[in-house]
């Protein structure tokens, strides 16, 4: 079985460590994002930056009008590859991450009218050329199967490498293999996001692809010095690195803003309203409050002038002041 090069060196180690613990952040929120949009602004981005990599000039308002349906004008080959990695990217859940021929078929969805030998390996000899000028000789085309077959097998078998490192190997040593005439780069990264999802679901709602782009020069740059050294680890580095930040950014959009006592107490006179409430039903309210807190709360909404106190110890409630009727005045 293949054993694609890499070091594991101590910055990949760290870098793995500060994504699990990014992870551990994110399973720690106490308001769960909600899925479904982030799910749709992310696809978006991500189709958006994936394609824009291989020359897509389509604009983020374009790719939405088309993820809802409607007309674009715009280049027609350009326009279809948007809706062929639409078509690829909302099957990622259903893809086995360890299926050659899974890879072979999404290949043929992100092809499909683009590429005449969509969804099969190539039959020719390649290289890649940037700037008019060679910059990688893939292997021959009579080695590709074999290759590719090798590669999942090194998916499948492998138990001793941590799977963040595993989904970069696998889409560096796609670069490397650069299995189909065409599509290689999308299908690197597609698949590497498959391979990140069957490890923790939130890589579905990650666009990595986005961070990539912004780093494109980088990007190609680790590419080439793997190429150089013939070990993919300048690239695993580069992909960690991006997985950290892109897991960053998208964990301080939807990480709550740390609550104070002013907000909570906001909070519940939306709740309670002019009706009086007890403690308890401010810490049910509040949920994640402790009954120290709740009891600090209250005490300085009284202190503040915001709340009044009635009764005392277990028959203590509160009401909110400016909810009270003024009281009566008496003639003198």
């Amino acid at each position: 079985m293949m054993q694609p090069p890499c070091e594991i060196t101590p910055r990949i180690l760290q870098l793995v460590a500060r994504i699990s613990r990014r992870l551990g952040r994110f399973e720690g929120l106490s308001s769960p994002p909600p899925q479904p949009l982030l799910r749709r602004e992310s696809r978006v981005k991500t189709i958006r930056d994936t394609l824009a990599i291989e020359g897509n000039t389509l604009t983020l308002d374009q790719v939405t009008a088309l993820v809802e349906g409607k007309r674009v004008a715009g280049p027609p080959r350009e326009i279809r590859e948007v809706q062929n990695a639409l078509a690829a990217y909302a099957r990622l859940s259903e893809y086995d991450p360890l299926s050659i021929e899974q890879f072979s078929r999404a290949h043929g969805v992100m092809m499909e009218g683009l590429l005449e030998s969509a969804g099969r390996f190539r039959a020719k000899n390649v290289g890649v050329f940037k700037s008019g000028e060679v910059t990688h000789i893939a292997p021959p085309a009579r080695r590709v199967k074999q290759l590719m077959t090798e590669l999942f097998e090194f998916l499948a078998a492998t138990e001793q490498i941590h799977p963040l490192v595993v989904a970069c190997v696998f889409h560096y040593e796609i670069e490397l293999i650069h299995p189909f005439e065409d599509g290689n780069g999308r299908m690197g990264r597609l698949w590497q996001t498959v391979l990140l999802s069957s490890f923790h679901p939130i890589f579905e709602l990650l666009p990595v692809e986005s961070i990539i782009r912004e780093r494109q020069k980088d990007y190609y740059g680790a590419l080439a010095e793997s190429d150089s050294r013939g070990d993919s680890t300048p690239f695993v580095e580069f992909s960690l690195v991006a997985i950290v930040d892109s897991l960053s950014t998208f964990i301080e959009e939807i990480e709550p803003v740390a609550a104070t006592p002013e907000s909570r107490l906001e909070i519940a006179r939306s709740h309670f309203g002019s009706r009086y409430f007890t403690r308890r039903e401010y810490r049910a309210l509040l949920k994640t409050i402790s009954t120290a807190t709740a009891s600090r709360d209250l005490k300085r909404g009284v202190n503040a002038g915001m709340l009044e106190k009635r009764g005392a110890k277990a028959r203590t409630v509160y009401v909110f002041s400016d909810t009270l009727p003024p009281s009566p005045v008496r003639p003198g």
